[in-house]
């Protein structure tokens, strides 16, 4: 074999006909290499150990957050989600299913009253039998109410450190690698690490303290069945999710509409019926034996319900970044509109926000539609839904992390603004220590990221890059004045409520870049902005 080291083609057709012959065995013989068993082996060892690192890191982090602050530390009478969590935990092991969402003189629902679905009482209820092995004073009845101290602290992180161990993180590892095999992006890695480390969960979960990762874990799973074609576990899967919490419905509307064109696409009717009839068996048993202790009785199956869904909470809760707390800046929605007219103003309004990008999933029922519409969905509730909250942007989160592959450079910038907008909640836990941390390192792995993905499309823009770089300092100045900037004493919301705006701003564009790329309407913007055909 030659090896030709030259800075330029040589004149000599002898010598331009060895190189050639040079570069094409050498292509034949990297690739044989490449090929060759034992360095097969060695690469898929290689992608392993890096999966391994990544996971390890990701709980590494997970528990140094924990060591943090978390909601409503030390602040009697009604402490925080901390103080709700262990509550439920002790309404769940002292009371029969039946108690569990029933007023009574030993459980005041007006004291953080269990207003989730079944499946989170039923996990509740796991958790405090192992509590009640540890310490029964973790879960006594009234006398637990805002029980603190390390070792319970301990004990509650470390029930939110297993259901990432068991059901998040294994669940981002098998969407990640069908995302990545069945769409062929070669970015199996990325994925994994932006699933693992995005630090709104983290934060949320592991810092305020909930157990979003079990209801997006079980999502990410059905998605993962949907990508595989096993509709039925697809079907389960998310039935089970939306039974550990509510806001799953966040996502149901492009199950729903995905599940039901893979019924009618079927060749013949006996077809379309048996498959239709096997998800909706799978979906009514789920629910019935989740459901089945409240359904002894109409008035126990309404009053459990209406516990999920209270309208008297109003349509948003602190500064949220969507758009009726944005626009209640200058016009009060809260004042104009009782409850529940307003509740079927975000109604409608949610439902058209939604129903283009689901039409368009009915009409072509492709896999990469499925997810555009999956975001573009949770978007359109985040932004215009009745009762959201700052938490609720993880809804979003998710989905679009798996259109990273289609559209890199928006999926980087709404990941960075999504963290940004829990910023208020996070100073309010005194997280922010962990929350510079965490957006510093990620921030710099999204930007790593974006360049490999500019280099291997060969798509470098200038343009995109200084837009990056600006929102970067917009990020850091915001959170570095909400932190340490104290607001006048007449406008004591003042930084949340500009974050809030800022935010949903840039969630309304990448709203519509969702659309743009889902309806794929670049050619025709291409060829208005120029004026010419493309």
């Amino acid at each position: 074999m030659f090896i030709i080291v030259m800075t330029e083609r040589p004149k000599s057709k002898f010598l331009q006909f060895l190189l050639a012959k040079d570069e094409i065995i050498t292509t034949k013989f990297v690739t044989f290499l490449l090929n060759y068993e034992p360095f097969r082996a060695i690469k898929a060892h290689t992608k392993a150990l890096e999966l391994s690192c990544d996971v390890c890191f990701s709980i590494a982090i997970r528990a140094a957050v924990s060591l943090h602050s978390y909601s409503g530390a030390n602040k009697p009478p009604m402490y925080g989600d901390y103080e709700a969590q262990r509550h439920w935990q002790e309404i769940t092991y002292n009371f029969s299913p039946k108690g569990w969402y029933k007023n009574s003189s030993n459980n005041n629902l007006e004291y953080w009253g269990l207003d989730y679905p079944p499946l989170t009482a039923y996990h509740s209820y796991v958790n405090a039998y192992i509590a009640s092995k540890i310490n029964s004073s973790f879960v006594d009845l009234k006398t637990s109410h805002g029980f603190e101290s390390e070792r319970h602290k301990t004990f509650m992180r470390s029930t939110v450190l297993a259901a990432d161990t068991l059901i998040y993180l294994p669940a981002c590892i098998l969407v990640a690698s069908f995302i990545d095999k069945v769409f062929k992006q070669n970015i199996f890695l990325q994925l994994c690490v932006l699933f693992v480390t995005y630090p709104g969960l983290i934060l949320i979960d592991n810092g305020h303290f909930q157990y979003n990762n079990i209801s997006l874990g079980l999502l990410l799973l059905a998605v993962y069945f949907i990508l595989t074609d096993s509709n039925n576990l697809a079907a389960l899967s998310f039935s089970l999710a939306l039974n550990y919490k509510q806001m799953e419905l966040y996502h149901a509307f492009p199950f729903f509409t995905y599940l039901l064109r893979s019924c009618l696409v079927e060749n013949c009717f006996s077809r379309k019926l048996i498959k239709f009839l096997k998800i909706a068996c799978v979906v009514t048993l789920t629910f019935l034996a989740l459901w089945l202790p409240w359904l002894t009785s109409l008035d126990s199956l309404i009053s459990t319900a209406s516990r999920l869904f209270p309208l008297s909470r109003g349509v948003f809760e602190d500064k949220v970044a969507n758009i009726w707390c944005s626009l209640n800046v200058i016009y009060k929605f809260k004042n104009k509109f009782v409850n529940t007219q307003m509740a079927l103003i975000c109604l409608v309004t949610t439902l058209s926000a939604a129903l283009p990008t689901n039409l368009n999933l009915f009409a072509c029922g492709k896999k990469e539609t499925f997810l555009y519409t999956l975001q573009n969905t949770a978007t359109a509730f985040f932004l215009f839904s009745f009762q959201v909250h700052e938490k609720s942007i993880l809804l979003v989160a998710l989905p679009s992390i798996c259109l990273y592959g289609f559209m890199p450079f928006a999926v980087t910038c709404f990941l960075k603004v999504s963290i940004l907008s829990i910023l208020p909640l996070i100073i309010k836990d005194g997280l922010t220590i962990a929350y510079f941390s965490l957006v510093v390192a990620y921030n710099a792995i999204l930007n790593a990221f974006l360049a490999e993905q500019e280099s291997e499309r060969h798509m470098s823009n200038n343009s995109l890059q200084r837009l990056n770089k600006v929102l970067d300092f917009l990020i850091l100045i915001a959170s570095l004045a909400a932190v340490w900037l104290p607001p006048p004493s007449h406008l004591p919301h003042l930084w949340a409520v500009i974050i809030s705006v800022i935010c949903c701003g840039f969630f309304l564009i990448f709203f519509i870049m969702g659309h743009i790329n889902q309806f794929n309407y670049w050619p025709n913007i291409v060829k208005i902005i120029l004026n010419k055909k493309v």
